[in-house]
């Protein structure tokens, strides 16, 4: 099912095939590097050469900047189609994911990292996907990937994101009070009404904040509230490199190797309120498992006493 090509095809593909409004490519991109045993020895998460001179950070400037301008070129274009859409709110979510899919896409193909997607058969059910959260590349890669009819779930706040945040209101994303846990709760219960009534999927990060160092962080039980009201099985998305590619509170892209990996959906039917805890360390073993070492939340081990 999945095709690969070296990481040169992806850079070169003619501009125009990211038009095409399809969530998940035709051909999948991966990589190989070959590693030689020994002293030294660099662990798989990081198998390629950093380069921190000064022509790569130039050179990442330079796809930074691309990446700046042509999101606000994409930006403005679908601001003046969702103006117009105001009074179809499905039209203006589905112009919305349209619009992901061609930003995001275009976006990783200006910054040219090699990437290798798995499980493609799972991005086209309706569900709540679910990804852990490193890097601003997984906004960009979830923009890309996750089908039409998907709607996202965000702070409240992003709609002072300049451009992005008052697109995401335009598109008719929705938003929560995470300040506020009574609000926080109701509006829970919102999103689950909206996405049963329009058919719709979700897409969320469940551990609610992005991790520092790309190694998981605990889950918040929101996306297990969601699924037992909504009944929707959740289709865990396991994202691998991208804290190495950007690294939070930088500005340098690095050319490390992506995975993009769609789990099998999980059914959710036969969850019940008195098992959320058991749910969400389910759901969050299966990250684990499927997560290289270095990505793998850190385990502190109690001392045993010594005899003396």
């Amino acid at each position: 099912m999945e095709k690969t090509a070296s990481g040169s095809v992806m850079r070169n593909r003619r501009l125009e095939s990211f038009f095409n409004a399809s969530p998940i490519p035709n051909m999948g991109v991966s990589w190989k590097i070959g590693s030689k045993k020994g002293v030294g020895e660099r662990p798989k998460t990081d198998l390629y050469v950093e380069d921190d001179g000064w022509m790569s950070i130039l050179i990442s400037w330079i796809r930074i900047v691309t990446c700046f301008v042509s999101m606000m070129v994409t930006t403005f274009v679908w601001a003046l189609i969702m103006l117009v859409l105001l009074p179809w709110p499905y039209e203006r979510l589905r112009q919305g994911n349209i619009y992901g899919h061609v930003t995001g896409r275009m976006l990783m193909w200006i910054l040219g990292n090699p990437m290798k997607i798995e499980g493609a058969e799972y991005s086209n059910t309706r569900a709540i996907y679910i990804c852990n959260h490193a890097s601003p590349l997984d906004i960009f890669l979830m923009m890309w990937l996750t089908p039409t009819g998907t709607v996202g779930i965000a702070k409240k706040e992003i709609v002072w994101y300049p451009l992005f945040g008052q697109l995401y209101v335009l598109a008719n994303h929705l938003r929560i009070d995470r300040s506020n846990p009574t609000a926080a709760i109701q509006s829970m219960k919102e999103v689950a009404r909206a996405i049963v009534k329009n058919k719709l999927s979700l897409i969320l990060f469940p551990e609610g904040t992005r991790s520092k160092d790309g190694r998981l962080l605990p889950f918040k039980k929101g996306f297990v509230h969601l699924a037992m009201q909504s009944h929707l099985p959740i289709v865990p998305i396991v994202l691998t490199g991208t804290h190495l590619a950007w690294r939070k509170g930088s500005l340098h892209v690095r050319p490390a190797p992506l995975t993009v990996k769609y789990l099998p959906p999980i059914k959710t039917d036969d969850w019940t309120a008195d098992k959320i805890d058991d749910h969400v360390k389910m759901v969050h073993d299966i990250y684990i498992k499927h997560l290289p070492q270095p990505q793998r939340p850190l385990v502190v081990e109690e001392e045993t006493p010594t005899k003396g």
